[in-house]
């Protein structure tokens, strides 16, 4: 296992972070605790949880992800063997804070509720889940889709120093060491790392975004504020939720995976993923990887491991064997060769959905 920098923390994080979004809800406690016992023997050191887990996210589910890395801590003793992200929730899920938007206040409050289920007193990277704002992430990433000025941006600004001010709070009680971001901006990380320099308070430290072969709107611009200002990059869905294993091809959608469980319960909350393009992309790559002798899903994992500002890949596995294969990914080295054929369905596909 290789290492890098987290943000400027001083700490390290395993080039693999073990996400942990369907404990709770296609994986039990005794799978979850199976998969950080795995992960942690190949020298992962780095978890993602949120209180917003398990996905598809329900009531009766909520915050059972953590709970479940909570006993794990407990069981295992090594708490302080693991470097912890969680993140809090933002504005429109109404079991959550009655689905209110992200505030000072909802910071202070969500934190207490999250150690109290990871059983742990100290969260070591806390994350802002996704902004109040509009985004462009969720099937938002195409031109056109948003108008930045139907928002005040005064108004943003308020409350941007709002949550920095609650960060810097539970920062000095020894509740949270560092601070990072998910599902937001080039503008969004300029504007958290200017306010937090001109408040004296907590700097963002890193930024998870969904990064693929099928989205990578993220490059360049986000990707040279992370490089520039050394705040990590932290790809999520790196396999587009499954798309890029090829097991949802010629319209197949297997019993217990991901769009079938989300199907039942969210009416689809991916399905924006769903294109004829998105398809025939993977269908391409699968081309190129049988072209190499290589895994799809593997190849897809590595590709996104050697971009160069990317710190570590968010994976996530419903079993070990599929865990065992994403870790291993890790390990290869994708030739000048490979590179290039992938370029050239990127060329091709570059906004598939």
């Amino acid at each position: 296992m290789k290492y890098s920098p987290l943000g400027r923390t001083g700490l390290n994080v395993s080039r693999v972070c073990l996400g942990t979004m369907t404990w709770g809800q296609q994986n039990s406690e005794d799978d979850a605790h199976s998969q950080m016992d795995y992960a942690v023997a190949q020298g992962v050191n780095f978890f993602d949880t949120a209180e917003l887990y398990a996905v598809p996210t329900s009531a009766p589910t909520q915050g059972r992800t953590e709970e479940y890395i909570g006993s794990w801590f407990q069981k295992s003793g090594r708490r302080n063997d693991i470097i912890l992200a969680t993140k809090v929730a933002g504005p429109g899920i109404p079991w959550i804070r009655n689905g209110e938007k992200l505030t000072g206040a909802s910071v202070r409050a969500a934190v207490d509720g999250s150690l109290a289920r990871l059983k742990t007193d100290y969260i070591d990277l806390y994350q802002l889940h996704w902004p109040n704002r509009p985004f462009p992430h969720f099937g938002q990433n195409h031109a056109g889709k948003i108008d930045f000025t139907a928002v005040n941006t005064a108004e943003i600004e308020d409350n941007l120093r709002d949550i920095l001010t609650a960060m810097g709070d539970i920062v000095a009680a020894g509740k949270v060491r560092y601070m990072g971001l998910s599902d937001d901006t080039a503008w969004g990380i300029m504007k958290y790392v200017g306010l937090s320099k001109d408040m004296n308070l907590p700097r963002v430290q890193s930024i998870q975004n969904e990064f693929s072969l099928l989205n990578r709107s993220d490059d360049p611009y986000v990707a040279e504020v992370c490089v520039r200002e050394d705040v990590s990059y932290l790809p999520w869905s790196p396999l587009a939720t499954g798309l890029l294993s090829g097991k949802y091809q010629n319209g197949v959608i297997p019993a217990g995976s991901r769009w079938d469980v989300e199907n039942q319960l969210r009416s689809g909350f991916d399905s924006f993923r769903n294109t004829p393009m998105a398809h025939q992309a993977v269908t391409d790559y699968l081309a190129v990887a049988q072209k190499h002798h290589l895994n799809l899903t593997q190849r897809a994992l590595k590709f996104i491991d050697q971009q160069s500002f990317a710190t570590s890949t968010i994976i996530g596995a419903t079993s070990m064997d599929q865990l065992k294969s994403n870790i291993a990914a890790f390990d290869l080295t994708l030739s000048e060769d490979v590179l290039r054929d992938v370029n050239r369905v990127y060329h091709r596909y570059s906004i598939p959905h």
